[in-house]
């Protein structure tokens, strides 16, 4: 496989593509992640996971460049990353009780062209106890994260079903990410270790 370069600096993504065997570098990518005037939640994440991975793959056209973005949706509403501990508690107090949708979108440029996928998740949340959404808030952990909660950290317990994927509620479909870089010539499988009775 050419290099490949993950075109975010999110932690989770990078657990996610280590868990699937994947060796890669990481070069956050700066674009303007403005919603554009009318946009739909749908064109939106797949806009900005392209745009990153293109960004990127500009610089090194001979890599490979995964770039993604994940929104999450509240009553046809996009919930970003909280800027304030009162914009979290908000957000997790809307989430109570409801489904809501998580869009992910996934992209993978090499020599200047583009794949991408978006993969929508529904989320349901039991009801929220007042405190426990205080104590949540005050761990820190709903800051960096759209929706201000994180599925895979202390907020999995909020969280009474999910139907869609898990893995790109935490922030990259595993499924889609593999199928694109088996489309541009490089599956996941051949770059698995394997022990030597294996190899018999």
């Amino acid at each position: 496989m050419p290099d490949l370069i993950l075109a975010s600096a999110s932690p989770r993504r990078a657990e996610l593509l280590l868990q699937i065997g994947l060796k890669f570098h990481v070069q956050p990518a700066d674009i303007d992640e403005t919603p554009a005037s009318l946009e739909t939640p749908e064109h939106y994440v797949e806009r900005l996971a392209r745009e990153k991975a293109l960004c990127v793959a500009r610089e090194h056209p001979e890599k490979l460049v995964l770039g993604s973005d994940t929104s999450v949706i509240h009553n046809e509403e996009i919930l970003g990353k909280p800027e304030t501990p009162e914009q979290a508690v908000a957000m997790l107090q809307a989430l109570s009780g409801s489904t809501h949708q998580v869009l992910t979108a996934v992209a993978l440029a090499h020599n200047k062209e583009c794949w991408s996928r978006v993969v929508v998740t529904d989320v349901t949340f039991r009801e929220l106890e007042a405190e426990e959404i205080r104590a949540y808030v005050a761990s820190g952990e709903p800051m960096d994260k759209a929706g201000g909660y994180g599925i895979q950290g202390l907020g999995g317990i909020f969280v009474s079903s999910i139907k869609g994927s898990y893995s790109a509620v935490v922030g990259l479909p595993l499924q889609e990410t593999a199928v694109l870089l088996a489309q541009a010539g490089h599956p996941v499988n051949q770059y698995w270790p394997s022990t030597k009775e294996s190899q018999r």
